[in-house]
C-alpha cells in the first residue's frame, strides 16, 4: 500500500489514525455516562459522528484498503441519530433550519454529498442506506444531489435548482453533457472544486442564512499541520457522480483531489507514487477497532 494523500509522512498518518480511533473510543464511553451539560450532548454526539466520517477519509489518505472504510458507517449513523433525537429538545426551530437546510448550510450539503458518495461506492447495506437518507433529508431541494441519491433510491423527488452553483454547476454540466464531453467536463469540475469552494462569509447575511460559506475543513493542513486536523482534501462528490451515472473519470485519475481508488478497490492505485515515499512507508499500521462500546450502549449490532 502507498500513501494517497499529497501531504503527511507515514508517521503522521499512522499517529493520527491511531489517535482518532482512541478519541472515538473515548467519546463512545463518555456518552454512556450522565452529561454534565445536557444541552451540549446533541452537538457532542454530532461531533462523534463527524470523527467517524473524517476517519474514513483519513484512512483513505493513508492508503488503507477500501474494504476497511465501511466499518465506520454504523457508529456514524448511531451517533448522528441520537444527536437528532436529543436535539429536538435543545435546538430552536431556527437552529434546526440552519443546521439541516442544504440551501443555507454548505458544510451540511458537502457532508451529505460525501456520505452519499461513500455509501454508493462502498455499497453499504440497505438498512444503513435508509437510515442515512432519513438523516440527510432535504428531498427535492437540489438538482444535483437529489439525482445522485435517486441512482439508488428511485422515485426520490428531484430539486429544480442547485443549492450551490459554485462549484457544483460544473458537475451538473458534466452529467448532462453528451457522452464524448463528459470526461473533460468532469476533469474541469475536479480541477476547480477546491478553489471554487473558497467562499468567505458575506456581510449582512439574513438570519436564515448560515454564517459561513467556506467549508469547515477548507484550511485544515495550512497551519498547525502536525496538530492532526488534516484528513485530506478529496472531491468525493465527483466519485459519487461517476458511480451514479457511469461517467468516464479517466482524465481525473492522479489528480491531487480525486479519490479514484474508491472506485477501484482491488487496485492498482490511481494515485502517483510520491517522491518522498520509501519502501518502509508502504505498509500502514491498521488501527484496532473498539467501536463496540457505542453499539452495546444503544443495544444495536454493528
Amino acid at each position: 500500500m502507498m500513501i494517497r494523500g499529497i501531504k503527511g509522512s507515514i508517521s503522521y498518518w499512522n499517529d493520527w489514525v491511531k489517535n482518532t480511533a482512541e478519541h472515538i473510543d473515548e467519546m463512545s464511553m463518555r456518552v454512556q455516562r450522565p452529561s454534565g451539560n445536557p444541552c451540549y450532548r446533541p452537538q457532542y454526539l454530532y461531533e462523534m459522528s463527524r470523527e467517524n466520517w473524517e476517519q474514513m477519509l483519513r484512512r483513505y489518505s493513508r492508503g488503507d484498503a477500501i474494504s476497511e472504510l465501511g466499518q465506520y458507517f454504523p457508529p456514524l449513523l448511531d451517533a448522528w441519530e441520537e444527536s437528532e433525537r436529543l436535539g429536538q429538545g435543545v435546538w430552536t426551530e431556527q437552529q434546526q433550519y440552519t443546521r439541516h437546510a442544504w440551501a443555507v448550510n454548505l458544510d451540511h450539503y458537502i457532508v451529505c454529498f460525501w456520505l452519499v458518495g461513500l455509501a454508493l461506492v462502498l455499497e453499504i447495506p440497505d438498512d444503513q442506506w435508509q437510515r442515512l437518507l432519513v438523516l440527510i433529508g432535504n428531498e427535492g431541494q437540489d438538482a444535483l444531489l437529489d439525482r445522485v441519491i435517486a441512482s439508488r433510491q428511485p422515485g426520490r423527488k428531484i430539486g429544480e435548482t442547485l443549492c450551490h452553483p459554485k462549484p457544483y454547476q460544473r458537475l451538473l454540466k458534466a452529467i448532462d453533457a453528451p457522452t464524448d464531453q463528459q470526461a473533460g467536463l468532469l476533469a474541469e469540475f475536479v480541477d476547480h472544486w477546491y478553489r471554487e469552494l473558497d467562499r468567505p462569509a458575506k456581510k449582512g447575511n439574513a438570519p436564515a442564512t448560515a454564517m459561513y460559506e467556506r467549508p469547515y475543513w477548507y484550511t485544515y493542513g495550512n497551519q498547525n499541520f502536525e496538530g492532526g486536523a488534516y484528513f485530506g482534501r478529496w472531491c468525493v462528490e465527483a466519485v459519487a457522480a461517476v458511480k451514479a451515472f457511469g461517467l468516464d473519470d479517466s482524465l481525473c485519475l492522479g489528480h491531487e483531489h480525486y479519490p479514484g481508488d474508491l472506485l477501484r478497490p482491488e487496485g492498482p492505485s490511481t494515485h502517483p507514487v510520491r517522491e518522498d515515499e520509501t519502501a518502509e512507508a508502504q505498509t500502514p499500521i491498521e488501527p484496532t477497532s473498539k467501536s463496540s462500546w457505542w453499539s452495546r450502549w444503544l443495544g444495536k449490532r454493528q
